[in-house]
C-alpha cells in the first residue's frame, strides 16, 4: 500500500512540473517581453469599487492620479455606501478623481460587482467615452509606469483584458508564511500560460488589476452577465477570452496595501472564495482534501515513516515539491528553505477551504465587508 501510495505522489508531482502549463515558474510576468508604447494612447478610466476603505483610499487613489500615462485618463471611485468617511478622505485627493455614491446594492449581484457596473456605465456615459476601464481595487497602489505598461501590452497583442496579479504584502509572520503559497495555489489551478493562450478555454484574472475593452465588456453583455459570481476576476476572464486573448501575469508595479496580522485574517480571505471554486458542492470538497492530503502530507509522511522503496518514492516527490515552490518564494524573497513548509502550508490552506464550506452552511459564505455574498443552503444540500 505504501509503495502505491508513493508511486502516485510521484506521478502527481511529475504531471504538475511537467505537463501543468509550467505554472510554478512564474514565467508570465509584465516585466518579461515588455511591448513598445502605442502610437496612439487609447482613452482608459480606472473604476475604483471601495466600502469601507478609508485606511488605504488615499495612498491607492494617489498612486492612480499619479500615473505617468501619455493618455487621457481619469480616475472614477464608486462609494459603496461607506460608513467609515471612505468618499471624504477621496474627496482630499483633489479634482482628478471623480467620486460616485453607489445605490442601494438589489437582489442577484455581489457588492463589488455592482459597484464596478456603477462605475462603468457612468465611464461609458463620458464624452469622449473612454477605450479601456481599468478596474483596480481601492487596497492596491500602483507605480506611475504601472497604467501606461498595461495599455503598452493590450495594444499591442489586441488584449480584450489584461490582468496583473498584485503583489501581495508578506511583512508579518503569517504573511511570510501563507502568501506565497496562496498565488503558487492560484497558479496550479490557473496557469498563467494557459489562460493567456487563446487555444486554451481556460481563463483567470486577478480582481485587484483589471484592464478591460470597454467596447468588447459591453458586447459580451457587460458585468450583468456575472453579477451574481463569487470569483469576479476570473468570471470576468471567461466572459472576456470568449470575445478575445487575455493575459494574466505577476507584477511588482501593483501592490495591495491590505496587511494580514494573522492566519486568521489570512484564512478569511481565502475562505470568501474556497466554496465556490469548488461549485458548493460537498463531494467536490471531499475529492478536494483528499487530494490536498496526498500531494501534499503524504510524501514527507512516507519519506519520513516508510522504508525501502516506498520512502525513496516519498521523498523523491517532496523534492519536486520544495523545487516547485522555489520560483513563487524568489519573487516574495523568501529563503530557499523556506520551500520545506510547503506540506504544513497545504494543511493549513485545507483548513481554510473546509471554513469557507462551514461559513456557507450557516450563511455566511463570501463575506465582502460585511455582506454575506454566497448561498447559504446549496452546500448543506448535497
Amino acid at each position: 500500500m505504501t509503495l502505491v501510495l508513493g508511486a502516485l505522489c510521484l506521478g502527481v508531482w511529475t504531471y504538475l512540473l511537467f505537463a501543468r502549463g509550467d505554472f510554478w515558474r512564474m514565467g508570465e510576468r509584465d516585466d518579461r517581453n515588455e511591448p513598445p508604447p502605442p502610437t496612439q494612447w487609447p482613452r482608459v478610466a480606472a473604476v475604483v469599487p471601495a466600502r469601507n476603505e478609508a485606511d488605504v483610499i488615499a495612498r491607492s487613489l494617489g498612486s492612480l492620479t499619479a500615473q505617468d500615462y501619455p493618455g487621457d485618463f481619469r480616475v472614477i471611485l464608486v462609494d459603496d455606501n461607506s460608513d467609515d468617511g471612505t468618499a471624504e478622505v477621496a474627496q482630499g485627493i483633489g479634482e482628478r478623481v471623480e467620486i460616485l455614491r453607489g445605490a442601494p446594492l438589489p437582489t442577484g449581484w455581489t457588492g463589488k460587482l455592482w459597484a464596478m457596473k456603477q462605475g462603468a456605465e457612468y465611464a461609458a456615459r463620458l464624452n469622449p467615452a473612454p477605450d479601456y476601464i481599468l478596474f483596480t481595487d481601492a487596497d492596491i497602489a500602483h507605480t506611475p509606469e504601472n497604467l501606461a505598461g498595461l495599455v503598452a501590452r493590450a495594444r499591442a497583442n489586441d488584449l480584450v483584458l489584461t490582468s496583473l496579479m498584485a503583489r501581495l504584502t508578506v511583512e508579518t509572520p503569517a504573511e511570510r508564511m501563507l502568501i506565497p503559497a496562496f498565488v503558487f495555489f492560484f497558479a496550479m489551478l490557473y496557469p498563467f500560460s494557459w489562460a493567456n493562450d487563446p487555444r486554451r478555454p481556460l481563463a483567470a484574472a486577478a480582481g485587484g488589476c483589471m484592464l478591460a475593452r470597454r467596447d468588447v465588456l459591453q458586447c459580451a453583455g457587460g458585468l450583468d452577465a456575472i453579477r451574481s459570481e463569487i470569483i469576479d476576476d476570473c468570471a470576468l476572464a471567461r466572459l472576456m477570452k470568449s470575445h478575445g486573448p487575455i493575459w494574466l501575469g505577476l507584477t511588482q508595479r501593483a501592490q495591495s496595501l491590505r496587511p494580514y496580522q494573522s492566519a486568521n485574517a489570512v484564512g478569511r480571505m481565502v475562505a470568501r472564495s474556497a466554496y465556490a471554486q469548488l461549485g458548493f458542492s460537498p463531494w467536490l470538497l471531499a475529492a478536494t482534501v483528499l487530494g490536498m492530503i496526498i500531494v501534499y502530507l503524504t510524501p514527507p509522511a512516507l519519506a519520513v515513516f516508510a522504508h525501502g522503496p516506498a520512502a525513496g518514492l516519498g521523498l523523491a516527490a517532496w523534492a519536486m515539491m520544495i523545487i516547485a515552490f522555489q520560483p513563487i518564494l524568489r519573487f516574495y524573497d523568501r529563503p530557499p528553505v523556506w520551500g520545506l513548509n510547503l506540506p504544513l502550508i497545504g494543511a493549513i490552506y485545507t483548513a481554510f477551504t473546509l471554513q469557507s464550506a462551514w461559513d456557507v452552511w450557516r450563511g455566511r459564505g463570501g463575506m465582502w465587508k460585511g455582506r454575506a455574498q454566497a448561498p447559504s443552503t446549496s452546500g448543506g444540500a448535497g
